[in-house]
């Protein structure tokens, strides 16, 4: 099977693997095809499967990155997924491979990843990324860690590690419902615009909500998941978008809570 990079003249025609057939999503997808395209000429890479599925993998310069994450020599990955029937046949490896042979043709140090130090939505499995030779160079309190596979190409490069903002996460005073979302993602519009707004208001909550809408913002946000990230009272909850909806916001909240 054939992989393919996508690219500002093939966006518009070519699917994204994610919110596909989704309807309630039209605006989320535009919005992150939009977003490749505008991140293509800064170095920013989308390649899937040449199939109607989800797989794919996305990175970019660590200087572009648009994540808290100190990383100027390396190539840092967004999005990782192999998912349903392409499972277990070699597809990961050759994205993941596709993406080090891009950093080594670069002369760059080598791949980062942020992940969970267990298992997050929206970000790579940590587990199989070790398995394929990452080594963990930073992490944070609330659960967050910073994976790394060098190139060999420079030796000597800064280890990447998480910005301060990431290190300070949001202020403990904040109060309420807060939010952090980007158009990284084909889902965050509808779910944060119109489920979350729904649910806080059937519980008397104010969400504050904040769209990461810049290179700048994001690379100082107090999270390092900007694709989507949700606090309560100045605490960080969740990386899963479903909490938006009425049916999970209470299950998820009150687990973490609870701890």
């Amino acid at each position: 099977m054939a992989y393919i990079s996508l690219t500002p003249k093939t966006l518009p025609t070519e699917h994204i693997c994610c919110a596909i057939s989704d309807k309630k999503c039209t605006k989320g997808y535009e919005a992150k095809k939009q977003w490749l395209s505008d991140q293509h000429a800064h170095g920013y890479r989308f390649t899937r499967l040449d199939e109607r599925g989800k797989v794919f993998i996305e990175y970019g310069p660590g200087a572009q990155t648009w994540m808290p994450v100190v990383a100027p020599e390396w190539m840092v990955m967004g999005c990782f997924w192999v998912s349903g029937k392409f499972k277990e046949q070699g597809h990961g490896k050759a994205l993941l491979k596709s993406a080090l042979d891009d950093a080594k043709q670069q002369g760059l140090a080598g791949l980062v990843s942020v992940v969970g130090k267990k298992k997050m939505h929206f970000q790579s499995d940590g587990k199989w990324l070790l398995r394929q030779g990452f080594r963990q160079v930073d992490e944070l309190e609330n659960g967050f860690v910073l994976l790394a596979l060098e190139t060999g190409e420079m030796p000597n490069a800064e280890l990447p590690h998480f910005a301060k903002s990431a290190r300070q996460g949001l202020d403990p005073a904040t109060k309420g419902v807060t939010v952090y979302y980007s158009n990284r993602c084909p889902f965050t519009d509808f779910h944060i615009e119109t489920s979350l707004k729904e649910t806080c208001e059937k519980r008397n909550l104010t969400a504050k909500i904040i769209k990461l809408d810049s290179l700048e913002a994001a690379q100082n946000a107090p999270t390092p998941a900007t694709i989507f990230s949700l606090f309560i009272d100045g605490r960080f909850i969740t990386t899963d978008l479903s909490v938006c909806m009425d049916t999970r916001f209470d299950k998820i909240v009150d687990k973490v809570i609870s701890k």
